[in-house]
């Protein structure tokens, strides 16, 4: 079953983050992605750009039609999503608190619903 994980922050989260402790961290995030993209339960990271770079898009008259995001109002969005393949609920929440930061940060578990049990 797949499972999106996600990380939320901020620039200032991220501002207040100290500058010589970034490639550590980095470190940890690489280790942690390679550890799982092995096993093969980790389909993908990605990390997202500042909220500033999002965009709403809407359908008029057929075209689209652009406006600066992002749809909510936050102090705080979507920085990062993982695609996770695990055989068990159990098993995805072992590789959500596994991250890096989770020991300070919470990460967002959702089942994929396309291949979930059709009892969600």
């Amino acid at each position: 079953m797949k499972y999106v994980a996600m990380i939320y922050g901020n620039q200032a989260k991220w501002d207040s983050y100290p500058a010589e402790k970034w490639p550590e961290a980095i470190a940890k995030q690489d280790a942690f992605n390679k550890r799982y993209r092995e096993t093969g339960e980790l389909i993908g990271a990605y990390g997202l750009a500042d909220a500033a770079n999002a965009q709403l898009i809407r359908r008029k008259d057929g075209a689209p039609v652009v406006t600066d995001g992002p749809y909510l109002e936050t102090k705080e969005y979507l920085a990062s999503f993982y695609l996770l393949d695990c055989e068990s609920l159990e098993r995805a929440q072992e590789i959500a608190a596994d991250m890096p930061f989770a020991d300070a940060e919470p990460v967002e578990l959702w089942p994929v619903l396309h291949e979930a049990a059709g009892d969600m």
